[in-house]
């Protein structure tokens, strides 16, 4: 049922104004007609309300760790019995980030107009997310807004430390790679022209290694511009892509097949799922609800996916242990029967949030490992990108010097 903001007046020049749900705009007028008051003005919440664009640029917004200091710093102002309004007008003089400032009192102005906290947060999606928004809701129905921030700032400062180790380790063969991109492309640019040249002139006959990097270094001399030019706009068309649903779909297939990348997406996402999870459930969000937010905060497209169909087996009365048994291949048999503890002990939030525990240790591991074993990996790529560019250009002075002799 769509919501309406409205104004209204009685015949006594007492005007009114708020939020009330109806079917259309005659039955909100019938409503406080009912309470002795004439509508005036009203707009549709949902035709006010518009979908937040997608921003190229995502990373101009808030980070994670503003977003945790944030809810960290309101959790202690609710606590010391500070209004909502007069938090928030605090905490946006502390914000440094002018997107996430805006956002902050745009949330004040409209609880003073009065909406709900959850409901101010709704407008700026692409800051708050579905399952921050659906956990304030529950602590403004409880009365419990304090502790559930409280939660939600232990849940963020977890997420930004796991983050940050899956970050950690992907800096060094990110920066590896792309120094061997930076130095292919220089070579294929100044150096093989002009031994291609000198070759050329000596009348040498070239083995076939040599022909396809001096092939690549003329391609790569006509084309520089776009060459460079299609590099730079790589990552943004692979982010383009990857916001597509089949875009995503394929890259997300790719990582889960990958040695040890798999791993780490799997372990990674069975956190989240975990974690997510174990907070809806013990704050009272209902199981398929529960389900449906938590498969929307995830980034893999096949856990995405996996958890809405739950979510939908579970309302016809299917247990979630039976449903996951269906996607064995991101979700491991021992997290399955930890479900199934779960549901038979009735501690299905309790064993969530150990399981959450274990999957970010488990996670630990796997970085750990993954940094012992891509070092020699990188190395052995590196000699061997090396050891192909110099054997494809000693042959030939090896053959002019055999000649000369």
């Amino acid at each position: 049922m769509p919501k309406y903001f409205f104004r209204a007046k009685s015949l006594t020049g007492e005007e009114k104004t708020g939020y009330l749900e109806a079917e259309n705009e005659r039955e909100l007028a019938e409503t406080l007609r009912k309470e002795g008051f004439f509508l005036i003005e009203c707009k549709d919440e949902r035709k006010e309300r518009k979908k937040p664009k997608l921003k190229l640029f995502s990373f101009f917004g808030p980070s994670l760790k503003e977003k945790l200091l944030f809810t960290r710093n309101l959790q202690v102002m609710v606590a010391a019995g500070l209004s909502l309004s007069d938090a928030l007008s605090a905490l946006s003089l502390q914000s440094k980030n002018e997107q996430f400032k805006k956002a902050i009192l745009g949330i004040r102005e409209k609880i003073i107009k009065g909406e709900s906290f959850s409901e101010a947060l709704s407008w700026y999606p692409n800051i708050f997310s579905e399952f921050f928004q659906s956990m304030v809701k529950v602590g403004e129905e409880t009365g419990n807004l304090e502790g559930v921030l409280k939660i939600l700032a232990d849940q963020m400062e977890k997420e930004k430390k796991l983050k940050s180790r899956v970050t950690g380790a992907l800096i060094y063969p990110t920066i590896v790679f792309l120094t061997l991109i930076l130095v292919f492309v220089l070579m294929m640019t100044t150096v093989i022209p002009k031994l291609a040249a000198t070759f050329k002139e000596l009348g040498v006959s070239l083995p076939p290694t040599t022909r396809l990097l001096i092939s690549f270094g003329n391609f790569f001399g006509k084309n520089w511009l776009g060459v460079i030019i299609f590099i730079i706009f790589l990552p943004f068309l692979f982010s383009f892509l990857s916001r597509k649903k089949i875009g995503k779909a394929f890259f997300d297939k790719i990582f889960l097949k990958i040695p040890l990348i798999s791993s780490i997406v799997i372990q990674t996402n069975l956190a989240y799922t975990a974690r997510n999870l174990s907070s809806l459930i013990e704050a009272g969000v209902a199981l398929p609800l529960s389900l449906e937010i938590t498969g929307r905060t995830l980034s893999n497209f096949y856990f995405q996916q996996s958890l809405l169909k739950a979510a939908q087996e579970v309302k016809k009365g299917f247990k979630l242990s039976e449903i996951f048994q269906n996607f064995l291949t991101i979700y491991p048999p021992t997290f399955i029967q930890m479900l199934k503890v779960g549901e038979e002990t009735g501690r299905m939030g309790e064993i969530l949030f150990k399981s959450a525990d274990f999957y970010e240790e488990e996670v630990d591991a796997i970085l750990r490992d993954f940094s012992s074993v891509i070092e020699p990996v990188l190395m052995l790529f590196v000699g061997g990108a090396v050891g192909f560019f110099a054997i494809s250009m000693i042959q030939p002075i090896y053959s002019i010097m055999t000649q000369i002799k």
